[in-house]
């Protein structure tokens, strides 16, 4: 068991809820490996008080940054003194550096996570169609990074149409010529389904797409890592799908959080 002591180096990851986040594991194992004296730890705040607590961590001198996940992605952005480019264009940051002299600078690695992760496993999203369930935070990253990617169509589709649209137009400020449709709940007629929506955290959760035009010849993708194996992605399995898990989504960015942070590699600590 690591032992912290008052020259240890604090981090916090920021949920609601906080049950299912595998962060800490992964970024402490990290954290080990690197030889780097620091701890990340589970702060729970719910969104009607998010402002209240991040104002409150920012008197906190040894507290080097936070993780920021479901739901607060991207009420993080108006919070922070300076967000990365990319995290301006897309809406959110999931990861917060706390600067000596007191800033707070965000950015959003949630896309270069998503399709690390593919790649990790041997799947290339280039060229093929992309089917994304969702428009927050999560969704909104995984859509710039499907489309710098190179998909061949992206279709979102979202409860409120209104979402859709706006991060349709935004795509189009990355990529004018790229392909993005606004879309329905079936999901058919695309290489690459992918749940971007926080439907399957909790037990009895709404599917967030219509299973039953899933085909076997699709791979479908989860953002989610606990519960493991979600609705979705039973059902999926259950049509003869491909199944592509959560977890992959975050290993491909402990090292990039770490580094935005300050840990690893002191060059990578300026604002992406």
């Amino acid at each position: 068991m690591k032992i912290i002591t008052g020259e240890t180096r604090v981090y916090g990851i920021l949920a609601d809820p906080i049950h299912h986040v595998q962060t800490p594991q992964r970024m402490n194992e990290h954290f080990a490996a690197l030889g780097h004296d620091g701890v990340l730890v589970p702060l729970h705040a719910t969104a009607d008080t998010l402002a209240q607590v991040l104002q409150g961590l920012r008197g906190l001198r040894n507290l080097g940054g936070v993780i920021v996940t479901v739901p607060h992605k991207t009420a993080i952005v108006g919070l922070c003194d300076e967000v990365s480019d990319s995290a301006r264009l897309i809406g959110a940051a999931n990861v917060v550096r706390f600067e000596a002299d007191g800033r707070l600078v965000g950015h959003m690695l949630d896309g270069e996570g998503f399709v690390g992760g593919l790649r990790a496993n041997g799947i290339e999203p280039r060229s093929r169609t992309a089917y994304l369930a969702g428009a927050g935070g999560a969704a909104n990253a995984i859509a710039f990074a499907l489309v710098q990617a190179g998909v061949a169509r992206l279709t979102i589709a979202n409860r409120t149409r209104a979402k859709a649209d706006d991060l349709k137009q935004r795509l189009a400020q990355l990529d004018p010529a790229a392909e993005v449709v606004v879309g329905t709940p079936d999901p058919s007629g695309h290489d690459l389904v992918v749940n971007a929506t926080s439907l399957g955290l909790r037990e009895g959760d709404a599917l967030p797409l219509d299973t039953a035009r899933l085909t076997s010849d699709q791979l479908v993708c989860e953002v989610i890592m606990q519960p493991r194996d979600t609705a979705l992605l039973r059902a999926a399995q259950q049509r003869g799908c491909r199944i592509h898990y959560g977890a992959p989504m975050l290993a491909a960015q402990i090292a990039l959080m770490a580094r935005f942070l300050g840990v690893g590699d002191t060059a990578a600590t300026a604002l992406a």
